[in-house]
């Protein structure tokens, strides 16, 4: 089978949907690739470097399957061949005009936004790719606009305070630009709805915000839309946040629904002479009341705001190349056999979820698929089972634990009473050191587990210099113990520290 790159007809569209380096991946799935001439100029990528790689430089439109950025225009749409699959970031939550048109010709369509949020499919969610170019480039453009450094200064001249950063929505977008800002040296403070998000947010530097109010994530993986009330609990957070910050960054959708207002358009009238807003959700309406979608507006009182919706093709080439990895990545899918043909299975959640239409028949929407790790609630009379996570979890009863706790004391007791000296006082030490090292270690978030036991690895340095002491010994099985417990806590040191470094390596920005 032929797949076929499109070369994008949106007037500013850079993006393309394969580059060089993933035409090779799809001809080692079996396929043949016919690339349109110029679909990757925008990009910076030559017609000659996707025939470097196998790609064949024709007419589309002739493949057996069809791949775009964007969905073809009707004219393009017209040309498709009968059985063609068509993949590409179609917007079917909101364009039903588009569906519609699909669905009455006899085509397979698949939209690249509508993966599902599980695991299995991440290397294929083309949203979370796109929102992190799009998340990091809100932060250079506000910076542009800023026309300020972002991090603070001590000088002979005087002192520049650091510019404050206020970043709504913590999901991909949100944590890009939280780390882009961070790293320039900007006082960031982010907000979302998602209270268990807030770990995340200070990890890269960040100060979370909190509101009185307990939100769930919704069962498609992404924030439920808030309540009335939770609304009222948030929009004087907003505005007094937004009237401290110099630049806005927001980033609140709900999927298959216009944004959710944020800032009103009295809080822009508060805020600063020379702040920014940039608006990430102004393709669905905008979270900033004053929003246009494209646009750069300044208010009266000197705010601008930035509703730009073409933010990750400001960096063609790398969108480009995450977009044409996750089509990649998608047909590994569909190509169980990598023999050049493309399956498409119904069981699979994953691939019912993206499928608009089937062979002409409409199959859109697909059917919910739950992400979410909390159990619905339900109304029943008997309570539902709450799991504890496997590391919690233990099949041990409370009045087992109370037993075997009474059975080593007593064991423990007996023993230092009846054993010679000095076994009573080195279990005595061994003991204590086993209840404190429970405690200690088990108070340690689980984000710091590998880097303290690779420290805590050093500790079998106390093994090598008590081993090292009884090889001396004239006795041969002490000898040999003794010598094995040196090889073995010497190789627990030199991998616990070589660990350690390489952890240490992944925080270094000249490694």
């Amino acid at each position: 089978m032929r797949i076929g790159i499109l070369r994008e007809a949106r007037r500013g569209e850079t993006r393309v949907a394969a580059t060089p380096s993933t035409v090779s991946q799809f001809g080692s799935l079996g396929y043949d690739v016919v690339v349109q001439a110029g679909a990757g100029t925008a990009s910076g990528f030559v017609d000659l470097a996707y025939e470097e790689q196998g790609a064949r430089i024709g007419d589309p439109l002739e493949a057996e399957i069809v791949f775009g950025v964007n969905a073809p225009t009707l004219e393009q749409r017209d040309r498709l061949r009968p059985g063609t699959t068509l993949v590409a970031i179609l917007n079917a939550r909101l364009d039903d005009v588009l569906v519609a048109d699909l669905a009455a010709r006899p085509i397979t369509a698949l939209a690249m936004d509508a993966v599902p949020r599980i695991s299995r499919a991440q290397s294929l969610d083309v949203l979370s790719s796109m929102a992190n170019i799009a998340g990091y480039r809100a932060v250079v453009e506000a910076a542009h606009e800023f026309g300020r450094m972002f991090t603070g200064q001590v000088t002979a001249a005087g002192k520049i305070p650091p510019a404050r950063v206020f970043v709504v929505g913590a999901g991909v977008a949100g944590l890009a630009a939280v780390g882009a800002a961070t790293a320039m040296g900007a006082i960031v403070r982010a907000f979302d709805v998602r209270p268990e998000v807030a770990e995340q947010v200070e990890s890269m530097g960040a100060q979370f915000v909190t509101v009185d109010f307990q939100a769930q994530e919704s069962t498609d993986g992404y924030a439920s839309q808030m309540t009335a009330e939770q609304q009222a609990a948030t929009a004087t957070m907003y505005d007094d946040e937004a009237r401290q910050a110099d630049i806005v960054i927001t980033t609140a959708l709900i999927p298959g629904q216009p944004a959710p207002q944020l800032l009103t358009a009295e809080t822009i009238r508060s805020m600063a002479n020379g702040s920014v807003i940039v608006d990430l959700a102004a393709a669905n309406g905008g979270n900033a009341a004053l929003t246009v979608p494209n646009e750069r507006v300044v208010t009266s009182n000197g705010v601008t705001i930035l509703g730009y919706t073409d933010l990750p093709g400001r960096l063609p080439a790398q969108a480009s190349q995450l977009y044409g990895q996750n089509l990649v990545n998608l047909m590994k899918l569909l190509t169980p056999a990598k023999d050049g043909v493309l399956v498409l299975d119904f069981d699979d959640v994953v691939q019912r979820g993206i499928t608009v239409v089937r062979g002409g028949e409409l199959t859109w929407p697909p059917p919910p698929v739950s992400v979410s790790a909390t159990p619905n609630q339900t109304h029943s009379d008997v309570p539902p089972v709450v799991r504890e996570p496997a590391k919690h979890r233990s099949s041990t009863s409370p009045a087992a634990k109370v037993g075997l706790t009474l059975a080593a004391i007593t064991a423990f007791g007996f023993l230092t009473a009846t054993a010679p000296d000095p076994i009573p006082r080195h279990l005595t030490v061994l003991m204590l050191s086993v209840v404190i090292g429970y405690y200690v270690i088990g108070k340690v978030a689980h984000a710091l587990h590998t880097p303290l036991m690779s420290v805590t690895n050093a500790i079998s340095g106390v093994v090598v210099v008590g081993a090292m002491l009884q090889i001396p010994s004239d006795d041969a099985p002490v000898r040999s113990l003794a010598t094995l417990a040196v090889l073995l806590a010497s190789i627990n040191i030199v991998g616990g520290f070589a660990v350690t470094r390489r952890m240490l390596a992944m925080f270094n920005k000249g490694a």
